[in-house]
């Protein structure tokens, strides 16, 4: 029995503590990491557009650096037990204005990213749906069902979402390794064995390697959630670490081998010209059928029809695992008092962030609306624009933080033992972060595939990546109004709330 069930009067008004392992944990990163989702969707892409059969060297080396900047974001979890996760230690690790920044640009991520995502959902679903069934019904209404579906999930315990998450990801594994056993098995496009050309250094700098090296980092987005979990978690000194190591090299292989056994599927020399020319029946090209014409090359329909399922039921794991994030950072936020405070509650019998949830949920359908009645496209606008500017937005509160835990420990009283995990390895992390951020603020107008015949697309181009620093402005001032108001409330901020 938790400290929280034998003392019910602590437990009002808590997040359900407990509740959470290192497989639970781990689950909902990967389903917020969406495996199924960047290798038929966002993989082809970076190759694409990117480095071709590069790509699954990028991969490893993304894995690498986020193996290097988990070091110190697990350790400071070991002494920081907060769902506002980046707010909390950003708040610990520089001061309140800072954590409150952090805490409105990690929003602007986490709602983005959702908001992104329901664009892709309902433009897959509309598209599957009509090639099965010939019924053809608006993006909007597979999108808006999705929203009112995922509400009720996101009010209820949270181990209803574990349940359903859990089943959805290994049904996304089992189906790509079973691609992947085929490709092998038939010894590639040349049938005489599968090669190492992806992970020699001419493909890797081949063609834009910098866009190779972004839509790979895009494709870990949701990796870091696991310490939001870290107030539900059983043991979470053990637990968030664990699931974080696991979640990284879970996604970070998953990837390299897949992407790898793609290329060799198709044929590392004629990668990019092969998907250049996939074709939707009407005529417009579609980078993401590229999964489809390998399943129908190695396997046929037996296993194209259920990975054509399986990505949209990996779209509505993303789309589920964000809104919990997202809701979790309403709840802390609001408990914290930097959003209203009535946000800062939890369901008496499910012990979710009911409130919060419904905020997140209102916010979707607001935005779905806003799209749908402007008319513009749902992917190569609300899912591109979207997801774009919350990976900026993750990437450089990933930045920040990686500082910020250096920051902390040099404050420890014990710090000799850290030093090199908590001081060295992430100011290193953080180096390379920043890096990356100005990479993609730099090459942002290519990302959203801005077109000077469409004015608008420009403007995009410049205000997305501008949304960025004006979140964490608001969030600063936030956090100063607060200090002056309540300096108590500031003093609190990002505290442990378990022990």
């Amino acid at each position: 029995m938790t400290e929280s069930e034998s003392n019910p009067q602590k437990s009002k008004n808590r997040l359900r503590q407990g509740s959470l392992g290192v497989a639970a944990i781990t689950f909902f990163v990967i389903s917020a990491a969406a495996p199924l989702t960047g290798i038929a969707g966002g993989t082809p892409v970076g190759m694409l557009l990117g480095n071709g059969a590069g790509v699954p060297f990028a991969f490893l080396l993304i894995t690498l650096l986020l193996l290097v900047f988990s070091v110190g974001y697990t350790r400071i979890a070991r002494y920081i037990n907060n769902a506002g996760s980046f707010y909390a230690f950003a708040s610990q690790g520089f001061n309140g204005r800072i954590g409150a920044a952090t805490a409105y640009t990690a929003m602007l991520a986490y709602i983005t990213m959702q908001i992104g995502l329901y664009g892709l959902f309902g433009a897959v679903t509309e598209g599957t749906i009509g090639a099965l069934f010939g019924l053809y019904l608006p993006w909007y209404l597979y999108a808006g069902f999705c929203v009112l579906l995922i509400s009720i999930m996101g009010y209820r315990k949270i181990e209803l979402s574990m349940k359903i998450l859990t089943l959805l990801v290994i049904l996304e594994y089992l189906a790509v390794f079973i691609l992947d056993l085929l490709i092998v098995g038939k010894g590639g496009a040349s049938g005489n064995g599968i090669g190492m050309t992806s992970f020699s250094l001419h493909a890797l700098l081949s063609g834009t390697p910098i866009l190779g090296f972004l839509l790979c980092f895009a494709s870990f987005m949701g990796f870091e959630s696991t310490t939001i979990y870290s107030e539900e978690a059983r043991e979470p000194k053990k637990t968030v670490p664990r699931a974080t190591y696991a979640a990284v090299l879970a996604i970070g292989i998953f990837y390299t081998v897949t992407t790898w056994l793609m290329v060799e599927g198709a044929g590392a020399e004629r990668l990019v010209e092969t998907i250049a020319g996939l074709k939707t029946p009407d005529g417009v090209p579609d980078p993401t059928l590229f999964i489809y014409s390998l399943t129908d090359k190695y396997a046929g329909s037996w296993l194209t029809l259920p990975i054509q399922l399986l990505f949209v039921s990996s779209l509505f794991a993303a789309l589920l695992a964000f809104h919990n994030a997202t809701s979790r950072y309403f709840y802390v936020l609001g408990r914290e008092g930097l959003l209203p405070s009535h946000l800062g509650h939890t369901h008496e019998i499910h012990q979710s962030p009911h409130k919060s949830s419904i905020m997140q949920t209102i916010i979707s359908i607001l935005f779905v609306a806003l799209f749908a009645l402007s008319g513009i496209d749902p992917v190569l606008g609300m899912f591109t624009w979207m997801t774009n500017t919350g990976t900026l937005a993750i990437i450089s509160i990933m930045a920040l933080v990686s500082f910020a835990i250096s920051s902390y420990s040099l404050r420890m009283s014990d710090q000799g033992k850290e030093f090199f995990t908590m001081s060295v390895m992430p100011v290193f992390a953080g180096v390379l972060m920043t890096m990356i951020a100005v990479l993609v603020s730099r090459n942002f107008d290519i990302l959203i595939g801005a077109d000077p015949a469409k004015p608008y697309t420009v403007v995009m181009a410049y205000l997305l990546p501008l949304s960025v620093p004006a979140a964490a402005v608001f969030g600063f001032i936030i956090g100063s109004i607060l200090a002056k108001r309540n300096p108590s409330a500031y003093r609190e901020l990002g505290k442990n709330q378990i022990d």
